[in-house]
């Protein structure tokens, strides 16, 4: 088991960008295996937010071993070849340490900026954005012609550290099952449950199921290869023991990271930190 912070990029001190930088160190050196950030430009949370991709190159330049990347970037808010820039240069800048977690987004951070299309067509518009995403990061000269987005003889150099490509975790609602059947085709799934709070998780019962519906929709060969299966994970903190137990029932269903679920809703990011500096409860 890999674990993970997941790290607000809004509301009160989880947007200031030198204390999320200063707490990226620490979490490096408590162990904890990969930072993630949240990636909203504006949203219900309040009007204090700041740009995931300034607070990455922030944090991967005071750390050298963690992972790095978003949980998750609406992709269809942002224009795929900008993107494909952005995270392929955070991987030079991390030394190949980035991971790009995607979702089809909604709400009012695209009703409010008049941002193209509708629910309906955001998951087509993701996959016709991912795939250029991959093919941009291959550094060969392409076009592409899509319903939704066109490029003409275009190569992006250099490419990413990481090859074939950075991995790409798509995240969706389960037991909503079109978001899981994309994410199969991918390198990792970051489930959050239907109904769930900030301060809840699925239960192992309802993460077995969502593995196993995406592992049944792959092929013998990607089944095969390295894959990520995320629990979106809340932690007591204060009885180690009982949060490695639980850990260890997330793994044997089928969970290989636990990303811990912080947020404003169990303190300030300050007072988050005693929590941070203990480090995940059992070594991955």
């Amino acid at each position: 088991m890999k674990f993970g912070l997941a790290i607000p990029n809004c509301h009160g001190d989880f947007a200031d960008i030198h204390l999320v930088s200063e707490v990226a160190y620490e979490a490096e050196q408590a162990g904890w295996d990969g930072l993630f950030v949240w990636d909203h430009i504006g949203d219900k949370w309040g009007d204090e937010v700041l740009d995931p991709w300034v607070m990455l190159s922030a944090m991967a330049m005071r750390t050298r071993t963690v992972r790095l990347g978003t949980m998750v970037t609406p992709v269809t808010r942002r224009r795929p070849w900008k993107l494909a820039r952005e995270v392929a240069t955070l991987d030079h800048l991390s030394n190949g340490r980035m991971i790009l977690g995607v979702g089809s987004g909604g709400g009012i951070e695209y009703v409010n900026y008049h941002e193209p299309g509708d629910a309906k067509t955001y998951g087509e518009r993701m996959d016709e954005a991912l795939e250029l995403l991959s093919l941009l990061w291959n550094g060969e000269r392409i076009s592409y012609a899509g319903q939704y987005y066109q490029i003409e003889n275009v190569r992006h150099l250099p490419r990413p550290i990481q090859q074939p490509r950075i991995p790409i975790w798509v995240g969706g609602v389960w037991p909503n099952k079109k978001p899981m059947r994309r994410a199969a085709q991918w390198d990792g799934v970051c489930p959050i449950g239907k109904g769930v709070g900030m301060t809840e998780q699925m239960t192992p019962e309802q993460a077995h199921a969502c593995f196993d519906y995406v592992r049944s929709q792959q092929s013998p060969e990607q089944v095969t290869e390295d894959y990520a299966c995320v629990q979106w994970g809340i932690l007591d903190g204060k009885d180690r023991g009982h949060d490695a137990a639980l850990v260890s029932v997330y793994a044997e269903v089928g969970a290989n990271w636990w990303i811990e679920n912080l947020s404003w809703e169990r303190g300030s990011l300050q007072e988050l930190r005693p929590f941070i500096h203990q480090g995940p409860p059992v070594h991955s």
